[in-house]
């Protein structure tokens, strides 16, 4: 089926965020006193869910927005640098989705700031919607908010993303989920939340427009 309204999350689903975050992320650990990960950890913890993360790395949930914040802050000061790409074929996808007349918004726990220097002004432009800067367990009420906003129906509309907290936000505001292959956690993590879509690569994104 096709879709009228598509929410995407930013980091993992339209940006390639997820080499930058290793480097950051020690650095971020150590201002905020929980533990380091090295690269074979990090990608062990790639298969984890995000509080499974926190508890592995000793983050209690009250250090989350401190770390995020400086997440966000240390993405503001290189994006303006290209040093966070979006994914190849993610512009032009956007633009043909646009062009299908598919309603195109983004939700994520990123700086809107962050999210429009990244895309850019012509791909930021396309974008009708951005709820961004909540806690990445807060989506739902944001995803909600798009869609009345939308004046869309439930059943017409989609959440992109790349975590199984995308997928819970997207069930608790009454939409569907679909789930990218090439972003922070393995599809065949995703799949364990049976995602009412699956893109294995970003050239699939275009079939939310085809009926």
């Amino acid at each position: 089926m096709s879709y009228r309204l598509a929410i995407f999350d930013f980091d993992g689903t339209l940006a390639d965020s997820w080499p930058f975050f290793l480097s950051v992320f020690n650095d971020i650990a150590d201002q905020h006193g929980f533990r380091r990960v090295d690269a074979e950890q990090a990608e062990r913890l790639r298969h984890y869910g995000p509080r499974d993360v926190m508890r592995h790395v000793g983050m209690p949930a009250w250090k989350l927005p401190f770390a995020s914040r400086s997440f966000i802050d240390r993405m503001r000061a290189v994006t303006g640098a290209g040093r966070i790409p979006l994914f190849d074929g993610i512009g032009p996808i956007l633009r043909e989705l646009d062009r299908a007349g598919v309603r195109l918004a983004v939700v994520s726990s990123n700086a809107e700031e962050n999210v429009r220097a990244v895309l850019g002004p012509e791909l930021a432009a396309l974008m009708r919607q951005y709820e961004c800067g909540m806690s990445i367990f807060g989506k739902a009420a944001r995803i909600r908010k798009v869609v009345r906003l939308a004046s869309t129906p439930p059943s017409q509309a989609l959440y992109v993303g790349d975590q199984t907290t995308d997928a819970d936000a997207a069930r608790r505001a009454g939409i569907g989920f679909g789930a990218v292959s090439w972003g922070y956690a393995p599809i065949e993590t995703l799949r364990r939340v049976a995602p009412e879509r699956e893109f294995g690569a970003p050239a699939d994104l275009l079939s939310l427009a085809r009926r």
